[in-house]
């Protein structure tokens, strides 16, 4: 068996690892895109607080976090070490008691079934700061010691790197579907015809672009998103913990004396590559209010990535009526790192018409 996969952000990387390890035939085909998510991206793994997104969302995002145990365990195996990812555990943090008391139930709750959640503690702001010192001494929180984060590039280079050892092949190129009546048979690629007996389409938000000559319309459009990385020279910051506001915006620590805040959420940006002035303010103002002590950082990049969102909160992910051979796997939008790999694993049954563990009929592609 032979399955095409076009884009290799987490998603795909994911799908093409998953596939590699069973013996399968795996190519990988992927235009180096300016904003990719996946390489903006550096990824909160903590789903089980409070959220907008409903359950539905929920339990995909559990089962993502979940995931990842296994995942990094496999990775280990391969001698992929540079992967990102760490429990640091997180701080859901607010300055309002009853906030925390909301946010603490929830989780205990949420503990019974998803038991990754680890230990559930209610910090004081002394004991908060100790653990993220740059915090605003007038907030408290509800620490989670489960809570992980994960830097997008380093995990997408190791998921392509085990594929690859498991003998993968990736091709960088512009891909063009194929198709004969209503069977996608493979890809064109600079030229260069390669036949599959499925495609996944895990482009992002290039996807529509992709399926359009084939007569199909997503409900989906890129998102921009801008992300600080904040130096903090000669401190250790790696073993700080995700920091979970009550606002979309959030920041997390890596083992090289970097902050990453975020983010952005730019609805109608189109894939318009910029750096602009007002999201550069609003991801620094935001980050300031919760942490004041990251004042006299050193500001080392802006990154920018298009988040893939569909119609709602939901993945874009399943098979393409009318045609055979087709699976999608997109439209995470900011859940991208946090259930990426995962939906990777489904996107892989899928081409490979094995069983899924999920109802996927919320997350039909045409929906």
């Amino acid at each position: 068996m032979k399955i095409v996969i076009i884009g290799c952000g987490i998603v795909g990387a994911s799908a093409a690892y998953c596939l590699a390890k069973q013996g399968i035939e795996v190519v990988i085909i992927d235009k180096v895109h300016d904003g990719k998510a996946t390489s903006a991206g550096a990824g909160i793994v903590c789903p089980w607080g409070p959220s907008e997104r409903g359950d539905d969302w929920y339990q995909l995002a559990k089962r993502g976090a979940a995931f990842y145990s296994s995942l990094i365990a496999d990775l280990q195996k391969e001698e992929e070490t540079d992967f990102g990812y760490k429990k640091t555990g997180a701080l859901y943090i607010s300055s309002l008691p009853e906030e925390l008391d909301k946010i603490e139930k929830e989780l205990k709750a949420n503990k019974e079934e998803a038991p990754e959640i680890g230990e559930i503690l209610r910090v004081n702001s002394e004991d908060a700061r100790k653990l993220f010192p740059p915090l605003d001494e007038g907030l408290e929180a509800v620490f989670v010691s489960g809570g992980a984060r994960v830097d997008g590039r380093l995990l997408q280079e190791a998921l392509l790197r085990a594929s690859q050892k498991n003998g993968a092949e990736r091709i960088k190129g512009e891909a063009v579907l194929l198709h004969e009546e209503q069977r996608v048979t493979g890809v064109q690629v600079d030229g260069e015809t390669i036949l599959a007996d499925a495609v996944i389409v895990a482009a992002g938000a290039w996807a529509p672009a992709l399926l359009a000559p084939l007569g199909i319309s997503l409900k989906m459009e890129p998102q921009r998103g801008q992300i600080a990385h904040i130096k903090l020279p000669g401190t250790d910051t790696s073993n700080w913990p995700v920091i979970i506001p009550e606002s979309s915006h959030y920041m997390l620590a890596f083992d090289d004396s970097r902050v990453v805040a975020g983010a952005t959420r730019e609805t109608g940006s189109g894939f318009d590559y910029r750096k602009t002035a007002g999201g550069i303010h609003e991801v620094l103002s935001e980050a300031l209010k919760v942490a004041p002590g990251l004042a006299t950082g050193v500001l080392e990049d802006v990154r920018i990535g298009f988040r893939p969102m569909g119609p709602d909160a939901l993945p874009v992910l399943g098979k393409v009526e009318p045609y055979e051979g087709l699976v999608l796997a997109t439209g995470l939008g900011p859940s991208g790192l946090a259930m990426g790999p995962y939906i990777g694993t489904v996107a892989a049954a899928l081409a490979t018409n094995q069983p899924v563990e999920v109802d996927l009929s919320l997350c039909h592609p045409l929906r």
